[in-house]
Order: structure tokens, then sequence, then C-alpha cells
């Protein structure tokens, strides 16, 4: 097979969350360890910093990754999904992981008689692993794919465990109070291991208490004020506060991750890590923001931060998965900005019906579009130098609106 090959296969042959949501969800270990037992525990010869929570763990992974690319580590970095291309779910120092690796591992999964059915998830965490250890990283930054306690890759034995924070997403999967999918987050959390928690809410902080208190874990908060490198603005100040927590640690433990090196990783996130997509500034007349914002607790801290940035009218692109509660979601839209619903390609979008009616009595000013490109063409329209045109909602929408104008160059006009 060649590497097109081997993708259609890989998201074909074995549920992927990616296209399917929750029916491909395969909770429990039993899986991952007998692949790792198959390829030789590979796990076992790594070090890991292990990032859970409903919000904020992607930008926590790739900021730490970022981070310790300056200090000199050989990083390894495992997250989900990916916008473009399957590779960037795997990378080393921003190298995405060869095309031909993914071939060469995927035929021995193939050619192999296993007692089980492996998912799209466990087959790639597998194989980042593997190419971790194969390429000697110094230490690897892992984003949890799905709760915490079942997932994949909790596996492994981190040097610090880090739970950004707990909202109401995946209820059908997690559990339909905060306190239960604490639980399920709290999994990650390891005997003698300190875990870093991005918040002390009431509701989720006693489950996270009780779990540490057990497991002799020492609890770390982020402090709440210090220095800011430039670039960190709205809702990724929070998401900083628990990368500079985990920094304090790593630095109390021999690694180099002084002031200079955070901000220089913060500088060079992009070129380190290939991370877009979450408050970034696509152009600045007027203001464009894309972000990934896709459940109800998301978009609140979202719209919290763009309350600050904006001084005309906020026109809103929007894009959801099937499987979000809209409902949840549309309380936290400001009723005085204009909107642009949309669907987007990805089997899991919702449909310009579902948004029609779910919107109907809920948003006063609305238009609906097919594309992401036609709804884009419309607040650009409509917008003036002095407004804002905010794009968020599902990785999907996003995936789609950068594969049309990201490579127009619209990215580059600032």
């Amino acid at each position: 097979m060649n590497y097109p090959e081997t993708i259609d296969w890989l998201f074909q042959q074995f549920p992927a969350y990616h296209n399917l949501g929750a029916q491909a969800y395969n909770p429990g270990l039993k899986n991952i360890e007998e692949l790792s037992a198959f390829f030789h525990n590979p796990e076992k010869e790594l070090r890991f910093i292990h990032v859970g929570g409903t919000n904020g763990k992607g930008s926590v992974s790739n900021m730490l990754a970022s981070i310790l690319t300056e200090s000199g580590e050989k990083v390894g970095l495992f997250t989900s999904p990916h916008l473009f291309d399957f590779t960037e779910r795997i990378r080393i120092n921003g190298a995405t992981i060869d095309e031909q690796f993914v071939i060469e591992f995927c035929e021995k999964v193939r050619n192999h008689s296993w007692n089980i059915e492996p998912s799209f998830f466990e087959i790639t965490w597998m194989m980042a692993i593997q190419y971790f250890r194969q390429h000697h990283c110094s230490i690897v930054v892992a984003e949890v794919g799905l709760g915490g306690r079942l997932d994949a890759t909790n596996i492994i034995q981190p040097l610090i465990s880090v739970i950004t924070n707990i909202g109401l997403d995946h209820v059908n999967i997690l559990g339909d109070t905060r306190a239960k999918i604490a639980f399920e987050k709290a999994g990650i959390i390891k005997p003698n291991i300190p875990v870093v928690l991005g918040e002390v809410d009431p509701e989720t902080f006693p489950v996270f208490e009780s779990v540490s208190t057990e497991l002799d874990a020492e609890i770390i908060l982020p402090k709440k004020d210090g220095f800011l490198p430039e670039g960190i603005i709205g809702y990724q100040v929070g998401n900083y506060r628990i990368v500079s927590a985990v920094c304090d640690y790593l630095e109390a433990n021999g690694f180099s991750c002084d002031q200079p090196t955070r901000e220089s990783g913060i500088k060079n996130l992009k070129q380190n890590t290939g991370f877009f997509g979450r408050m970034e500034v696509i152009s600045t007349s007027p203001l464009t923001i894309v972000d990934c914002a896709h459940n109800a607790e998301g978009i609140h801290a979202l719209f919290d931060s763009i309350k600050k940035l904006n001084k005309g009218t906020l026109h809103c692109v929007y894009g959801t998965s099937s499987d979000k509660d809209l409902d949840a979601i549309l309380d936290e839209f400001p009723q005085d900005a204009q909107f642009y619903f949309t669907t987007f390609a990805n089997p899991r979008s919702a449909s310009l019906e579902d948004l029609q009616e779910k919107t109907d009595s809920r948003v006063e000013k609305k238009q609906f579009f097919n594309s992401p490109v036609n709804a884009l063409s419309k607040a650009q329209e409509s917008a003036n130098k002095a407004d804002t045109i905010l794009i968020f909602g599902s990785f999907f929408l996003v995936h789609d609106f950068f594969e049309v104008f990201f490579q127009k160059g619209l990215a580059e006009k600032k």
C-alpha cells in the first residue's frame, strides 16, 4: 500500500471517532495493552507529560512541546484531531511523522492475527509511541484522547499529569454531570506523581482531591499572576498559567524551562508544533480570528475573550458537529452579533435543517450557508474595518476554512 491507501485503510478498517463520533469510542485498556506487548512495550522506555481535560489540553500540550523544544529536548508530541493530514497527530520537534513509517507500522498491524479489534485511536497512539522510541525522544507530551481513565493513552507513567478543566462535553460517553466527568478525567492521576489542576471548582475539585489523596499525588495549582509572553491573549492566558506551573515543576527537576525559554517557546509555537486555530488572528482589517472552541464552556471563554478585543459589530461564522449540545451552546451566543451558520465537509456536520430549527427562536441575526467559503465571503462583505469576524466551532469547520483560505494567503495578511 502507498500512503493514501494506508490512511484510507486506517480510517475504514477500524472505527474512527474523527468520522463516526461516539459509536467509535472503545473504552478500556485491554486492546492497547495487547498492542503494546506486541511492540515490546515502547512506552516503558520514554518519559511523558500527560495532558487531559475538557478544553485547553491541545493548547497546553503544544505550548509545553514548543518550550521543551526551545530548551534543547527532543520532544515527541501526540495530539488529536488533525486538521489537514494524519501525520499532524505525531510530531518530533515540530516535524510530522514520516509517511513511510505510517505505511510500515500499519502493515505490521494488518498482517498480524489479533484476538482484539483495535480502534483507529489505539493504533495511532501505539504508532506514536513506537515512533518516539525509535527516534529516542527525551520527553513526550501526550494529549488524552477522550476522558482519561479508560483512554488508550493511560498506559503511561508520566513525570507529571495535567487536567486543564472540566466541562459538559461527551456526556453520552463520560457522564452527565461535571463530577462524573471529573472522575473519568482523574483516571490519569498516578500514584506519587504530581498533577497540575487548571481550575478549582466546587463541583469537581473534591473528586480530584479524593483521588489524589488516595494515590498520594501532589496537587499543583497554577499561579494567578506573573509574566505573560507576547501573543498570549484571551482564554490562552489561563492555559499559559497551567503551562507555567508544569514548567516550574520541570525546572525544579532538571529541565531548562526558564523565562527566556518559555518566551521563545511561545514565540516559535507554530514553527515548533504546527499549532494554529486557537485565538489566532489571521487578519487585522477587519480583525479576523479563528478558533476551535466547540463546546459550551470553550465557547463561553471564547466570547469572554472576544468582548475585550471587539470594538465594532461581531460577525460569527459557525459550524458544529451533530453530536454537540447545541441548546447549551446557543445560550452562550451574544444576541447583538450577526451569525453565519454553515455546514462543513466532514460527515459529522450538523445539517442546515438542524441549525435552522435549533436557532429559529434563539438567534435573531442569522443567515445560513452550505459551505464555510460562502459564509465567510458574506461576513467579509458585511463587515467594515472596525468590526470583528470570528470563525469558530468544530475542528472540521476550521479545517475547511484553512484548506481554502490559508492556501490563498489570507492568513498572512496581518
